[in-house]
């Protein structure tokens, strides 16, 4: 399954803390979805405010983005323009 690691403290209120953990998806709009499940109100954070790196790529839209079962997908925070 994908591995999901969070950089950065703002995810960490959704999950308890936890910072790695695996995912069942296939998709990044799935991850998405199975996040949200897993965690309430994560699956909207990380759509808001994070970026997101699957496999080394930064992706600007993610959504499209095929997983495999061992791929590694970072959630970034996101920088503010100002």
């Amino acid at each position: 399954m994908p591995k999901v690691v969070i950089s950065g403290s703002s995810c960490r209120d959704y999950t308890g803390g936890q910072t790695e953990f695996e995912v069942a998806a296939d998709t990044f709009r799935r991850l998405i979805h199975e996040l949200e499940a897993r965690f309430p109100g994560l699956g909207a954070h990380v759509e808001e405010y994070m970026a997101v790196a699957i496999d080394g790529v930064i992706f600007q839209d993610a959504y499209s983005a095929q997983l495999k079962p061992d791929s590694e997908i970072v959630l970034i925070p996101k920088i503010g323009a100002g």
